[in-house]
């Protein structure tokens, strides 16, 4: 996936629909409700009960 910012503007939180931006670490980050998405294999796991809360 390599930090491609076009596909955060397809792209949005699943639990709250707000915009999604990557994080140093390559995952991708929720600031409207403080979740960060893991990615695998260069395909975000978008799933809101695998996500983690940001610190």
């Amino acid at each position: 996936m390599k930090n491609d910012p076009g596909l955060l503007d397809v792209l949005a939180c699943p639990s709250c629909k707000g915009r999604l931006q990557y994080t140093s670490d390559e995952k991708l980050f929720c600031d409207a409700c403080r979740l960060v998405f893991d990615v695998k294999d260069g395909v975000p796991v978008l799933l809101v009960e695998e996500a983690e809360p940001a610190d």
